[in-house]
C-alpha cells in the first residue's frame, strides 16, 4: 500500500474562531489516525485571518499530545523565518516528548507577505541561505562532535526526519543533492510538478538519510456521497483561493451551490489551474481520479489536503479518501498475483 497522509492548515471557518479551527484539527488528526493515515502535517502561515497554524510547533505538540500513533509534523516550517537553532530546539523537544513520531518539513518561502516577513525579525535575504540553514539544522539533530560549542538541547541526537518541500525545481535539486525526502506542493502550485519529480529522481544522491529517492505527492480531495456534493464542498477552497488572489483573504467561506455565481470566469480559470491536482466528487469518482494521479506520478506517498468549511463533511471526505487508497492497494495486490 502507498502510505497516505494529511496536510492541514487548521482553517478558520467563516462564522467560527481560531479555537474552533484548532479543535477541528485535533478531531481530524484523531479521525485520520483511526483510518490508517501515516502522517498529520501542519503548515506555517502568518498574518492570515483564515489560518490558525501560525505557531506551527505549538500546534504540532497539541496534535501529537492528543493522538497516539500517527506521525505529526510540519508541511512545512518556513526556515527563512527562523534561526536553525531555534527550530532544532523546538523539534528536538517535540521528538523528545513524542519519540519516533515527529517530522520536520522545510520550505524556503516566507509563508506570508513582505511586511509580515519583516515583522518576523529576519532578513528578507535569508532565502539565499536556505541550503546552509538546512545543513546547519541537520547537524543540530545529529550526535554532537567533541568540539561542538553550540548544541540544541533537546535536539542533539534526536535525528528528526527532515523533508524538503517545494513547488519549483529549486527544492527538487536541493533534496536530491542532500539525499533527503521531497514533497511537492502540487495541491496549489502544480505547474512544475512533472519536471521537478524527474529532476529529483534523476539527480538523487544516496545519503545517510535515504538510500533512494522518496517522493510525496500533495493533492486535494473533496469527496462527498455524490459528484454534486463533492463539487459543492470544493467551492469553499475555490472561494478562498479567489479571495487570496484578489487581495481579500479571510476565513474559509461557506460552500455554495453555484461557484460561477461568486467567482468571475478569469479568476475561476486561475483557481482551476491551481487546484488541478485534485480528486472531486463521489467515492467512485474520487477513487478513479486518485488512481489516475498515482499512476501518472508514481509517488512513494501521497499527502491529502482539503479545506472544507463543514467539519462533518471534512471528516467524511478524508474517510472516503482513505477508502480509495485502501481500494487502490487491494486492486494492485490482486493484479500482482
Amino acid at each position: 500500500m502507498i502510505p497516505y497522509s494529511v496536510l492541514d492548515l487548521s482553517p478558520i471557518p467563516e462564522g467560527g474562531t481560531a479555537t474552533d479551527a484548532l479543535a477541528n484539527s485535533l478531531a481530524l488528526a484523531r479521525h485520520a489516525e483511526s483510518l490508517g493515515y501515516n502522517r498529520f502535517w501542519l503548515a506555517e502561515h502568518h498574518n492570515m485571518t483564515g489560518i490558525a497554524s501560525a505557531a506551527t510547533a505549538v500546534v504540532i505538540g497539541h496534535v501529537a499530545g492528543g493522538t497516539r500513533t500517527i506521525r505529526v509534523g510540519s508541511g512545512g516550517i518556513m526556515l527563512p523565518n527562523h534561526a536553525p537553532l531555534v527550530i532544532a530546539e523546538q523539534f528536538g523537544t517535540l521528538a523528545t516528548l513524542y519519540p519516533g513520531r515527529i517530522d520536520l518539513g522545510l520550505g524556503r518561502a516566507p509563508g506570508t507577505d513582505m511586511n509580515t516577513a519583516r515583522a518576523l525579525r529576519r532578513s528578507l535575504d535569508n532565502s539565499d541561505n536556505f541550503p546552509q540553514d538546512v545543513m546547519e539544522l541537520l547537524a543540530y539533530f545529529a550526535e554532537a562532535g567533541p568540539n561542538q560549542r553550540v548544541r540544541a538541547v533537546p535536539g542533539v541526537g534526536t535525528n528528526v526526519p527532515v523533508w524538503i518541500l517545494g513547488s519549483s525545481l529549486y527544492g527538487a535539486q536541493l533534496a536530491a543533492h542532500l539525499g533527503l525526502p521531497y514533497a511537492f506542493a502540487s495541491h496549489f502550485a502544480p505547474a512544475a510538478l512533472a519536471q521537478a519529480v524527474e529532476v529529483y529522481r534523476e539527480t538523487f544522491r544516496p545519503s545517510e538519510y535515504l538510500d533512494a529517492p522518496y517522493f510525496m505527492l500533495a493533492m486535494n480531495v473533496f469527496a462527498g456521497e455524490t459528484d454534486a456534493e463533492g463539487r459543492r464542498i470544493r467551492s469553499s477552497m475555490e472561494q478562498a483561493f479567489a479571495n487570496l488572489r484578489t487581495g481579500k483573504p479571510g476565513p474559509l467561506p461557506r460552500a455554495v451551490d453555484d461557484i460561477d455565481a461568486v467567482i468571475d470566469p478569469m479568476t475561476r480559470a486561475g483557481v482551476d489551474e491551481a487546484l488541478s491536482v485534485s480528486a472531486t466528487g463521489s467515492p467512485q469518482t474520487v477513487a478513479r481520479e486518485i488512481e489516475t494521479l498515482v499512476s501518472r506520478y508514481a509517488p512513494d506517498e501521497i499527502i491529502i489536503t482539503g479545506q472544507i468549511h463543514d467539519q462533518a463533511a471534512r471528516l467524511r471526505s478524508f474517510e472516503i479518501a482513505a477508502q480509495a487508497m485502501q481500494g487502490l492497494a487491494s486492486r494492485r495486490a490482486v493484479a500482482a498475483e
